[in-house]
């Protein structure tokens, strides 16, 4: 008699057999699908480079500039006091015709030749020669207002030491040679820079430009030069404390509208653009180019920008919320260098603000072409005379 164990060994050998025989005849998804060889990578899509049209801000950008505005120039009274001639006594012989009155509660205060001033000797034999106002009765020194009021030092000596700091000369070095306090030689350069600007906001107004170049460098210390510091630890100073010479030139005329030293920051470009609109007729929009610095885009977008209200898009539903758009006279341009290993490798042009055709048109008058070689020929020159004054 056979064992039953011998039939349980039998089906489980017919089973192993059926899922063998299973397993090879049927049909592998896997190997009809996908091919022996696999096929290559298609080519990778390529970025475009196409410059989106700009859809506005929905705020105006602040500028602290703009917020503390106020009008440099000194208001005078729409008609001036009368003019005063003298009858009596010998005729005068010094010519007070340059210079008015500074009592504020004076009516002739701001006026100049109109009689009321006249020369009255030089007190305690001083060099400087003092004026008297007829009608306020109030004296004061022809120097009021000058650089050199108040000074016990000669003219030629201040003179001197001023035109040293403007070649380049260090502080201590100028203060070095002329035998005078270091102090003393930073006081005299800081009331100098005060009258250079009162003198150019007096001046320099309502100009009328067709293109504003704008550059900033980072100014080295003048210890570099000398070999005391390596550029690397320069570097290192500067990142904790940064000194940039901002400028803005007219290319055409090479007048300097506006210059700064400072950070590399929103700020600052803000400020610097501030100064340039202050210089510029208030009708003026030239043809601005920098660098591919993109704080100058938002500084330029603050002052020469308005509100536009968009049109509806649809039927119903809320209006669109104003945006903050440059103005249609608005020519911008960027001039975007692309450097590796301290060589130049690649220039590319790029118009932010406007039309090619537009800035072709206004540069076509010169013969030139979309560049910012003049601003940084100037920059150049300029931040070498602040690091000679940083570094001391």
């Amino acid at each position: 008699m056979v064992s039953p164990l011998f039939f349980y060994q039998l089906v489980l050998l017919a089973l192993l057999w059926l899922c063998f025989m299973l397993h090879w005849a049927w049909p592998s998804d896997s190997v009809a699908v996908c091919p022996t060889t696999p096929e290559p990578p298609g080519p990778r899509p390529k970025r475009t480079r196409e410059l989106q049209p700009f859809a506005g801000l929905t705020h105006k950008p602040h500028c602290d500039a703009c917020e503390h505005r106020g009008d440099p120039r000194s208001q005078t009274p729409s008609s001036p006091p009368p003019r005063i001639v003298m009858t009596r006594g010998r005729r005068r012989q010094v010519d007070t015709s340059t210079h008015f009155c500074p009592n504020p509660d004076c009516a002739y205060r701001g006026w100049l030749g109109l009689g009321n001033l006249r020369a009255n000797g030089h007190p305690h034999g001083g060099a400087w020669r003092q004026l008297l106002c007829i009608a306020c009765r109030r004296s004061f020194l022809e120097t009021l207002g000058t650089l050199f009021h108040g000074k016990r030092t000669s003219v030629e000596i201040i003179v001197r030491v001023i035109a040293c700091l403007a070649e380049g000369m260090g502080i201590r070095g100028t203060a070095r040679v002329f035998e005078v306090d270091p102090n003393t030689v930073l006081q005299w350069l800081v009331e100098a820079a005060e009258q250079l600007r009162a003198f150019s906001r007096y001046v320099l107004h309502d100009v009328r430009v067709r293109q504003v170049q704008l550059d900033e460098l980072f100014a080295l210390l003048s210890a570099v030069k000398a070999g005391e510091v390596s550029q690397t630890e320069a570097l290192e100073r500067l990142e904790r404390s940064p000194q940039w010479v901002w400028v803005a030139l007219d290319p055409e005329s090479k007048l300097v509208l506006a210059i700064d030293v400072g950070e590399r920051t929103l700020a600052l470009a803000q400020r610097v653009v501030h100064q340039v609109v202050q210089v510029l007729a208030p009708d003026c929009s030239p043809l601005f180019l920098t660098d591919g610095f993109r704080e100058y885009l938002t500084a330029l977008l603050t002052h020469y920008g308005h509100w536009v209200q968009l049109p509806r898009r649809q039927a119903t539903g809320p209006a669109p919320k104003p945006r903050w758009m440059p103005r249609p006279q608005l020519l911008y341009a960027q001039v975007i260098k692309t450097v590796r290993r301290r060589r130049l490798v690649r220039v590319r042009h790029r118009v932010v603000f406007g039309t090619l055709e537009a800035v072709r048109q206004i540069l076509a008058a010169c013969g030139w072409q979309i560049n910012t070689a003049f601003i940084e020929r100037l920059n150049l020159s300029i931040r070498q005379h602040v690091a000679a004054v940083g570094g001391v």
